[in-house]
């Protein structure tokens, strides 16, 4: 297995000795999983990019702070290549903005949840039960951080997973696409941290609800082996 990928933010200081980065905690994950292989990490914020794409079995793009709809110049050079990538149905995998990101791309809209930031341990119906690694499965949880969502089904592909807060979940589009809006790569104490950053934010009770909700434990594991599998062509 050969996996590219494309970082699109940096860590808080504050992290990043611990985490360094999510192309890191990716490859932690993926390894977990049964990943065997290379995996090459390019920061694409710095405007790092492999000279092809072609080497690679897939290409992973992580979430970000920044809007998957942002006009911001790395937002809109990443958006191109992208575009590209599908028309050639490189696979891809997509999580958070990378989910928002390829869903754009495919011609569905993103915007600000209506119903605020959604984060946390959050539970979601699987749809996918014959997925390779699902192994029957119908529900997953995941950890969540996430102000923005798709709105809707990017046209010719299958709901993977949804909830009432988010609808579009998860998505594949045949053997070549697959995307996730919470994180499986997360562990509890950097969700922690995150929503120890946007506890005022958040207010006493939500911020509350949400670390505790993390005691609960999580699918990461459970949806890395799926990519994997997605990526392996099994």
């Amino acid at each position: 297995m050969k996996l590219c990928i494309l970082e699109n933010d940096t860590l808080d200081p504050a992290v990043e000795a611990t985490y360094i980065g999510y192309g890191t905690m990716f490859d932690r994950l993926l390894r977990q999983a049964g990943a065997a292989g290379e995996i090459d990490i390019f920061n694409t914020v710095k405007g790092e990019y492999p000279s092809s794409f072609e080497p690679y079995d897939a290409v992973l793009l992580t979430g970000s702070k920044a809007d998957a709809f942002s006009q911001e110049p790395w937002v809109l050079a990443l958006k191109e290549k992208v575009q590209e990538l599908l028309k050639t149905k490189k696979k891809l995998i997509g999580v958070c903005f990378g989910h928002q990101l390829i869903a754009l791309c495919l011609g569905a809209k993103v915007g600000r949840a209506p119903q605020g930031w959604g984060a946390g341990r959050m539970q979601y119906q699987w749809l996918a039960s014959d997925l390779p690694q699902a192994q029957g499965r119908e529900q997953v949880a995941l950890l969540a951080s996430h102000q923005d969502q798709v709105f809707d089904l990017p046209s010719g592909a299958k709901l993977l997973a949804t909830s009432d807060f988010c609808p579009v979940a998860a998505f594949a589009v045949d053997d070549h696409v697959f995307c996730v809006q919470p994180h499986p790569e997360f562990v509890e104490d950097y969700s922690a941290f995150l929503l120890d950053k946007r506890r005022a934010m958040f207010g006493e009770e939500k911020y509350q609800t949400y670390t505790q909700s993390l005691a609960k434990g999580h699918d990461g594991h459970a949806l890395a082996r799926m990519m994997v599998a997605f990526i392996n062509g099994q």
